[in-house]
């Protein structure tokens, strides 16, 4: 009797495997070729830029940074990433609550001027702005009569880093509170508050991991910029130079210490903008 229940031995069983399994060997080749190409575009330009910048040791690094140049470079970044990462904040909560509140026509065109930065090049941008500001440019002429300076001045740094930045605040929020609804702006509202109290009591509540998420983005971008910025500031020593464009230049002479050392610190910037990333992803997660 147990030859005739016993009619699969388990010598010729087949092995049943999902189909969306995969073979040891493949997730090992997967994981190999994702980390190798991470520690070779990433990794390694991080070590060889804090290599290069300690070669001649911590003395030789800070003597880096007692430049005039390069302390105004990092003052102008400061400044421009003042001004640009509020107005854009501003903006984004701005353009955030418009598309994800209201219906009307245009809609679709605002979120596609939302966008507008990504598919734009940055020199183009600045372009753009030396078209429109510069002294042969359309409005250059009667800015000129009136002593007013844009393009190769702060102004044009400025309206140039807002254009390449304005996209990330705004495009983190939309989605965001377009999920949660405005049911709690509702209730608020019936049971007596005023605009004022339900956007600050309500609406910031909810979305301020998300807020903060586009905030970091913006500034870490708006102090990286060098495309628009390059175009639009006339790379003049001591009065237009953002920390980027120092970098190119400190290069272009020679000084790699130097230019390693002040490129170590957005590099730094860099990292502490991706931890703060990572910490804001997760409370978004979470709340």
């Amino acid at each position: 009797m147990a030859a005739l229940i016993d009619i699969h031995p388990a010598k010729h069983r087949t092995r049943v495997r999902r189909a969306t399994a995969e073979s040891a060997w493949s997730r090992w080749l997967v994981i190999s070729i994702a980390v190798g190409f991470m520690g070779l575009m990433f990794v390694l330009p991080l070590v060889v830029i804090f290599q290069e910048a300690f070669r001649k040791g911590w003395e030789g690094y800070v003597e880096a940074f007692d430049d005039r140049a390069t302390m105004h470079a990092i003052w102008l970044t400061l400044q421009v990433a003042a001004i640009t990462v509020p107005l854009n904040t501003i903006f984004g909560l701005a353009a955030a609550w418009c598309v994800s509140r209201f219906r009307f026509r245009g809609k679709r065109l605002l979120t596609s001027l939302i966008e507008l930065p990504l598919w734009v090049s940055p020199v183009i941008a600045g372009l753009i702005y030396v078209l429109l500001f510069g002294a042969q440019g359309f409005f250059g002429p009667s800015l000129k009569e009136h002593g007013i300076k844009i393009i190769f001045a702060l102004p044009g740094i400025v309206l140039s880093t807002i254009f390449v930045t304005f996209t990330f605040v705004a495009r983190v929020l939309t989605p965001q509170m377009e999920a949660q609804g405005q049911a709690e702006e509702e209730a608020a509202m019936t049971l007596g508050a005023n605009g004022f109290q339900m956007f600050w009591r309500v609406t910031i509540p909810k979305i301020k991991w998300g807020l903060l998420y586009g905030i970091i983005l913006c500034n870490a971008r708006s102090m990286g910029e060098f495309g628009a910025v390059s175009v639009v500031s006339g790379h003049i020593r001591n009065k237009t130079n953002t920390v980027p464009l120092h970098i190119e230049v400190l290069y272009n002479e020679y000084q790699f210490v130097p230019a390693f050392a002040v490129a170590s610190v957005l590099t730094l910037l860099a990292l502490a903008t991706l931890i703060l990333k990572t910490l804001t992803t997760t409370k978004r997660g979470a709340a």
